[in-house]
């Protein structure tokens, strides 16, 4: 299994834990998990894509995903700030065409 391929199983598996889905844009998605993937194999953590890492360990947990926003990000805007994680009912027409 690729790097990629394991970080979308394991998204796949959180959305689902938390009664969402991931990006129904594929393209959307497969830039976020390539980035995830990139960031965990460059700094050894999967950094969000979508945000700037303050080079203090410390400080940058915070943006390790599923990082500490998505869950208000998610319930107020329908998904997160990189398009990973989408609510079911906020994912979009693609979304029903594919069920």
């Amino acid at each position: 299994m690729t790097a990629d391929e394991d970080i979308q199983t394991w998204a796949e598996g959180y959305a689902r834990e938390n009664s969402w889905v991931l990006n129904p844009d594929k393209n959307t998605l497969d830039t976020v998990i390539r980035g995830l993937a990139r960031n965990e194999q460059k700094f050894g953590e999967r950094y969000c894509p979508c945000r700037l890492r303050s080079k203090d360990l410390e400080k940058d947990r915070a943006i390790i995903c599923p990082c500490i926003y998505h869950h208000d990000e998610i319930e107020k805007d329908g998904n997160c700030h990189c398009q990973l994680y989408y609510r079911k009912d906020a994912a979009g027409p693609v979304m029903k065409e594919r069920k």
